[in-house]
């Protein structure tokens, strides 16, 4: 299968990226990015195709072409609230979500539905209230927004996945090309991570099976599990919102 990725050069896209090389049903990779991505390029991998991209509010015909086939997406393009405005995040989280979703649902080849997997939160919110933060509240309505193309486009199968808190330590693959998030933010990860480790495993999501889930997604597989699994949201237009309890149940993470 041919399957696009965004946000390639974070700690979900590289763990993405990642699983896909590891995975033999996946034909194609076509990356988006701004920039170039050194893991990709240090890959040598000839399914890999890094198509470098600068308004992810417009896709002309030029790089539809280059994705046409594809049959699924995981959108992980995204950014820490701290590093933009308000107006920037959620252009970036929401804004660029829908206008990707809405370009890639025609490019799914025999009339079939283009699985896009939208890298939502542990934190989002459908139904925010006063105290709300502006990270749960962008992803509860970008959730809900999917939700509604879904409904009106039956070419776009749309589904939301929470991952928690998202360590990437003993993932060796990916370590060489993590970028520094900045002194308080990567501090902060590094108080936190044994605490939750310990006593908060229900929210620990390891990058490595992490990364297999999201790919999973887009591939279509898990499809007996979620059905079954008490912890998954599913909306009126059928799109499901998958927090961390499931991601660690499916991937086997959970004891």
């Amino acid at each position: 299968m041919h399957l696009i990725l965004t946000g390639a050069t974070g700690l979900i896209g590289l763990s993405v990226l990642d699983a896909m090389l590891r995975t033999a049903e996946v034909t194609k990779i076509s990356i988006l990015s701004r920039r170039p991505v050194p893991m990709a390029d240090n890959a040598k991998d000839p399914r890999v195709n890094v198509i470098i991209h600068k308004d992810f509010l417009h896709y002309d015909s030029e790089v539809l072409s280059k994705l046409q086939g594809a049959s699924g997406a995981v959108w992980a393009l995204g950014v820490s609230q701290t590093k933009v405005s308000k107006e920037e995040f959620i252009k970036i989280t929401k804004d660029f979500t829908l206008a990707g979703a809405e370009a890639f649902s025609k490019l799914a080849p025999n009339e079939d539905p283009f699985r896009f997997i939208f890298v939502s939160g542990q934190g989002s919110t459908q139904t925010p209230s006063t105290f709300s933060n502006l990270y749960g509240r962008t992803k509860g309505e970008t959730e809900i927004a999917l939700s509604g193309m879904r409904s009106a486009n039956p070419r776009l199968l749309a589904e939301a996945v929470g991952p928690g808190f998202v360590d990437g330590k003993g993932h060796a693959a990916i370590q060489p090309y993590l970028q520094q998030q900045g002194f308080l933010i990567d501090n902060s990860k590094m108080l936190l991570r044994k605490p939750i480790e310990v006593a908060a495993k229900w929210l620990h999501c390891p990058t490595e099976p992490m990364g297999r889930f999201l790919v999973g997604m887009a591939l279509g597989k898990y499809e007996t599990q979620l059905r079954a699994d008490p912890d998954v949201v599913t909306m009126d237009s059928g799109l499901r919102v998958i927090k961390n309890s499931t991601i660690t149940r499916i991937t086997g993470l959970e004891n």
